[in-house]
């Protein structure tokens, strides 16, 4: 049995952790079956986000009549596409495996992974042990029971990335970020899309007028079956046929050459025979940490997608800087400060958010004011002819301090980090953004007008919202923003 001073399961965030640790002279292990680097870099983020400014790209071409230029032929080289993206990735993760195999520590154990006891994990070449302990084996897709899909050639997220004939048609089962994004992807680049979603609404988890609003633009764009179950899934000749219900018990039967599932995802923790620690899971197999990143088994830590609070890179990234400081200095550690955790959907209208959505607010009663302004009622925006997106503010009533952002339109992945920012400055006023220069007429004077909507309440049209104590001022009405 070998023995090391920390073990980490995972090269995601994980490794940062595992590298770092080493260079504060400890005896480090690392354990990863798939390629190095993590699902973002593999199967997740980076590939993603490259094959979508594709998409976004195709969009450009697509509206450049409204801004009088005429595109007189146009074609898309798909493999192209996706063969710049997975040799780029592939490329990379190859760089940190070559560079962890040149390096005598951390040590780089190339396989699954089980635990055989307490702290005693079994790998292919044997058995390693450490006194401290890192999971960070992240997540896979979630694959529903649906009669008839296993035995078909359907697929997830994972092989969507990598795929090398673009399909004429698609049917998606989920109404998350990741269908979102992967029907912005296929969709502009001409596969024609059917979303099958469960909820009334897609992208559920966003703030509800972000969800409604988004939903509304998607409809124009692509088949939307909402508030619909799947029955049954067959494959025959190249084409899936796929038996939908909706709530009032009407059967539709949607037939495509590709079926992607993005139902969600699950954690890793199944394959790890965590029985065999003390470490406790909670009922959807999430593993249960403290605010310290350490699980009911002292000496075992765990962050990122497995542990399940934010799903994002970012965050699991944020967690690895906490984690290296409980794990190595156990005397001092520091629980993790998730304030103003942001997240974004890049979709086509963009999304992100930030703190609190509106029916969160509802929901423990706090009492909240609501300001909104849209881009289409600001120079930038009336320039770019965004005439969906919109900057939706909730303060305390209170004080002004900002409970949360929500952002649906261009480039909404990047305005929404003046809200992080000026979340996290000390008491989180609206005056932090009130009280800065904003270039005119740069798209975040929208944010600005939104916050200035809420200031000068008294000479907007306010209501008391039906479904709740929010005090809102609508979208650029009265104070409504001219070029000048």
């Amino acid at each position: 049995m070998r023995e090391f001073d920390l073990i980490v399961i995972g090269s995601g965030s994980g490794l940062d952790v595992a590298v770092a640790a080493a260079n504060y002279g400890k005896k480090v292990a690392v354990v990863e079956r798939g390629p190095l680097g993590g699902t973002c870099l593999n199967k997740g983020c980076i590939p993603s986000k490259m094959l979508i400014h594709s998409a976004d790209v195709m969009e450009t071409i697509k509206s450049s009549s409204d801004f009088g230029i005429e595109v007189n032929g146009y074609s898309v080289d798909f493999p192209s596409i996706v063969k710049r993206v997975t040799d780029e990735v592939d490329g990379e993760s190859k760089q940190i495996e070559d560079s962890l195999r040149a390096s005598e520590n951390p040590v780089l154990f190339k396989s699954d992974c089980k635990f055989v006891g307490r702290k005693e994990l079994q790998v292919d070449n044997g058995t390693i042990t450490a006194e401290k302990i890192l999971i960070a084996a992240g997540s896979r897709p979630k694959i529903p029971e649906i009669d008839g899909l296993s035995s078909t050639p359907f697929i997830t997220s994972d092989e969507a990335l990598r795929m090398r004939v673009q399909p004429k048609s698609m049917v998606i089962l989920g109404g998350g970020y990741i269908a979102a994004e992967m029907a912005h992807f296929f969709g502009s680049l001409g596969t024609k899309i059917a979303i099958v979603q469960r909820k009334k609404y897609l992208v559920p988890g966003e703030d509800e007028e972000v969800s409604q609003e988004f939903t509304s633009a998607f409809g124009k764009k692509y088949d939307l079956y909402t508030e619909y179950e799947p029955m049954s899934v067959i494959h025959e000749g190249g084409v899936f046929s796929v038996k939908i219900k909706n709530v009032g018990g009407k059967e539709v039967v949607l037939s495509a050459s590709a079926l992607l599932v993005a139902a969600g995802r699950v954690p890793n923790s199944d394959t790890l025979d965590l029985e065999k620690t003390g470490v406790r899971t909670d009922q959807r197999g999430y593993i249960i940490t403290d605010d310290y990143l350490e699980t009911s088994m002292p000496g075992i830590f765990a962050l990122g997608d497995i542990v399940g609070r934010y799903p994002f890179k970012h965050s699991a990234n944020l967690e690895a800087e906490y984690a290296l400081q409980n794990i190595l200095m156990p005397d001092q550690k520091v629980p993790v400060d998730y304030s103003a955790m942001p997240h974004a959907i890049f979709s086509s209208p963009q999304i992100a958010g930030v703190g609190k959505t509106e029916q969160d607010l509802r929901h423990e009663g706090i009492d909240y004011m609501v300001s909104k302004w849209r881009y289409q009622d600001s120079g930038m925006g009336q320039a770019i002819r965004d005439n969906t997106g919109f900057v939706k503010l909730l303060l305390n009533k209170k004080d002004l301090s900002i409970l949360g952002c929500h952002i649906m339109g261009t480039d909404a992945s990047i305005m929404i980090h003046e809200v992080v920012v000026a979340m996290k400055c000390g008491n989180a006023s609206v005056f932090n953004i009130l009280n800065a220069v904003h270039v005119h007429p740069a798209l975040p004077e929208v944010i600005k007008r939104a916050a200035s909507n809420i200031r000068f309440e008294e000479h907007s049209h306010e209501h008391i919202h039906e479904e709740g104590s929010g005090e809102e001022a609508e979208m650029g009405d009265d104070t409504k923003e001219h070029s000048k």
